[in-house]
């Protein structure tokens, strides 16, 4: 076993789901566009050649939802932890600890980011301790690592603008090389969905059941 990506993703439900985003969605419209994100990223993920593939999903009831979304050669395994940090790490922690060299864990709201950042999230470990991508909001899309630093995931503030900064603070301490990827972003807010809509509408392909989601919603 060589490298496991890992794409963590959560059980649409109206109203608990992408909250940001309504309006302009309602909350229905709202969880049917995050389902329509995940299928697009794990069809992104499932592009990418000689690595094993996990979805860490939430909550643990849901696995026949997600058995039913996840495309064939997916490892299914329910998220662990009571915060989004103790959920990365201990993912991360239990992929590095069935032998894997590399383990990447990504974000599913993001589905137009480039094949060619996943593969680099990968071979950007071959000299660096870690890989970092860096989202455009503060946060970030996905990290990977060889070994198992519990303290990148401790201490930081999720969801604001420090995470990227205490997670490179953290980085430094323990005195670890980082690659960084380029900057890409995921879709929570409104300015997300827009720059969404113009990748989408530049090609369809990258995203197709959000695209047609999208296509559909404006009709």
């Amino acid at each position: 076993m060589n490298a496991s990506l890992i794409v963590v993703a959560k059980k649409p439900e109206p109203g608990l789901t992408k909250t940001r985003l309504c309006p302009p969605f309602a909350p229905e419209a709202a969880a049917e566009f995050y389902h329509c994100l995940m299928l697009d990223t794990l069809t992104l993920a499932a592009r990418l050649q000689g690595v094993d593939l996990s979805l860490a999903f939430t909550p643990p009831p849901a696995l026949d939802y997600f058995r039913d979304l996840a495309p064939n050669g997916f490892q299914l395994i329910p998220q662990k932890g009571a915060n989004l940090g103790e959920r990365l790490a201990n993912a991360l922690a239990y992929h590095l600890s069935q032998g894997y060299r590399k383990a990447v864990i990504m974000n599913s709201d993001g589905p137009t980011l480039p094949l060619a950042y996943l593969e680099e999230a990968f071979w950007g470990l071959d000299h660096a301790d870690v890989t970092l991508g860096m989202g455009h909001d503060g946060g970030y899309y996905l990290i990977g690592m060889k070994q198992y630093y519990p303290i990148l995931f401790q201490n930081i503030a999720w969801s604001t603008k420090k995470v990227i900064p205490q997670t490179l603070d953290a980085c430094r301490r323990l005195q670890l090389k980082v690659h960084p990827l380029p900057e890409w972003y995921d879709v929570d807010v409104e300015a997300d969905l827009e720059r969404l809509r113009s990748d989408l509408s530049e090609n369809p392909a990258s995203a197709p059941h959000t695209y047609a989601f999208l296509t559909k919603l404006d009709k």
